[in-house]
C-alpha cells in the first residue's frame, strides 16, 4: 500500500499523517463518509480507511449525500476493526463515545496516536426525507471542514 506505514511521519499536533483510520460505531455513516472525503481532499498524499466497533448496513442516505458533493461511495462494505487487514496507522480518529473507547484499548498494545472527534448520528434523526437528508449533509460537511483544517 503506497503512501502507507509512516517510519517516520508521525501525527503529531497539526502534522498530516501518512495514514489515519476513521472509526465510528457501525461504520455505516460518519467513519466512512470521513474516510472518502479524506481520499477525495487528499488524493494518495493520505492513506484512508474506516471501520466501526461492530458492523452496520449501508446507508441510503450516506450515498445520496456524498453524490451530491461528487464522492462516489463504489463498493463500500461496512467492515469492524476486527476485519482490518492492517493494524498500524499514523494517527486513529474516532467519531463516537464507543469507538473512542475501543481506540483507546488499542493504544495499550501499540503506539497509536488517537484524536476523538464527537460527531453526531444523523440515523437518529426522524423527520420528512429532506431533514433527514439535510442532518447527514450537516455531518458531511463538519467532517470535511475538520479534516481540511487538520489535513492541510
Amino acid at each position: 500500500m503506497a503512501g502507507h506505514g509512516g517510519q517516520n511521519s508521525k501525527a503529531g499536533a497539526g502534522r498530516r499523517p501518512a495514514s489515519v483510520l476513521f472509526v465510528c460505531g457501525m461504520n455505516a455513516i460518519r467513519s466512512p463518509m470521513a474516510e472518502y472525503l479524506t481520499r477525495h481532499l487528499f488524493g494518495d498524499s493520505v492513506y484512508a480507511v474506516s471501520a466501526g466497533v461492530q458492523a452496520g448496513d449501508r446507508d441510503p442516505f450516506v450515498e445520496a449525500v456524498m453524490a451530491e458533493a461528487g464522492i462516489e461511495f463504489g463498493a463500500h462494505t461496512p467492515s469492524t476493526l476486527d476485519e482490518l487487514a492492517d493494524s498500524y496507522f499514523d494517527l486513529v480518529v474516532t467519531l463516537s463515545p464507543e469507538a473512542h473507547h475501543r481506540a483507546l484499548e488499542m493504544t495499550r498494545a501499540q503506539a497509536i496516536d488517537v484524536e476523538y472527534w464527537p460527531t453526531f448520528d444523523p440515523s437518529s434523526v426522524a423527520g420528512s426525507r429532506e431533514q433527514v437528508l439535510s442532518a447527514y449533509r450537516q455531518v458531511r460537511d463538519r467532517l470535511e471542514r475538520k479534516i481540511r483544517v487538520r489535513f492541510e
